[in-house]
């Protein structure tokens, strides 16, 4: 498809997107749009909000794929996500690749080989959409057999101002939705994932010791935690053999399973 053809394509679904702001056929709608100019297979939008669990918006997964990406990911694998952890309210809105907000060993870290590989996906593209000081939204475009191209990226990039004008339109009053779950002083992201990780640790493990699982769970290197907490790499390893004693485990995949497990107590 050539460029003018692209953007005479963008024009007249950006028109039928306008059409079906309010209703339910909005999210189907406006992912369609987008699709025209740059193809992908899947696409799933979720609200964030503090603490509480995402919120499905949309997806258009098979049903054993929806399984694994929306069903598990809610039970706590979202946690780990860099798209999560980037998107906390309040944002700044923009388009980003996965991969580039991904941790240095993201890719051989527990988040990624014990529960995202299971999603098949060569890259994923993430619309982040800041709603208000509560809520955001992130709009995926996903990919199952090969990643975006320069040229593609910066297409998405190209039509965000307008997709993230009508997403914001679209749930301007998302935060009724959650309502009932915000509390009222909310909580920071890093404070909400320091809280599941003292559930998992059940006490045992000292304040250094917590933060430590959670580098090595959203797959920073031994050298990257040691930097971001002012400690030798050494010491990091020490620290890791001493958390793997004082929980019974004795890999990394063991303390992921651990700590999705310890979830179900937060509730």
């Amino acid at each position: 498809m050539t460029k003018k053809l692209q953007m005479s394509d963008w024009f007249t679904a950006s028109a039928e997107v306008m059409k079906a702001l309010g209703t339910d056929a909005f999210a189907q709608v406006m992912t369609g749009a987008m699709r025209r100019v740059v193809p992908f297979e899947f696409t799933v939008i979720f609200a964030y909000a503090h603490d509480s669990r995402p919120l499905d918006l949309y997806d258009d997964f098979p049903e054993s794929k929806r399984r694994i990406m929306v069903d598990d990911y809610q039970e706590g694998p979202y946690l780990l996500d860099p798209l999560y952890q980037h998107s906390a309210a309040p944002t700044v809105s923009r388009v980003v690749r996965l991969r580039d907000l991904a941790p240095d060993r993201f890719y051989q870290g527990e988040y990624f080989r014990n529960y995202y590989v299971q999603t098949g996906l060569a890259e994923e593209v993430g619309f982040i959409v800041g709603i208000d000081e509560n809520v955001s939204v992130v709009i995926s475009a996903m990919r199952a057999h090969k990643v975006f191209s320069a040229r593609e990226f910066r297409d998405l990039e190209g039509m965000f101002p307008f997709v993230a004008a009508a997403a914001y339109r679209h749930w301007a009053d998302l935060g009724t939705q959650f309502s009932d779950r915000l509390p009222s002083s909310p909580p920071r992201l890093p404070q909400l994932i320091e809280q599941a990780f003292q559930s998992f640790g059940r006490n045992l493990l000292t304040p250094r010791e917590a933060e430590i699982v959670e580098y090595v769970l959203k797959g920073h290197s031994t050298e990257a935690t040691g930097t971001a907490l002012g400690i030798s790499p050494g010491t990091v390893r020490i620290h890791r053999r001493n958390i793997y004693a004082k929980l019974r485990v004795s890999s990394q995949g063991e303390l992921f399973s651990s700590f999705i497990a310890s979830l179900a107590h937060m509730d």
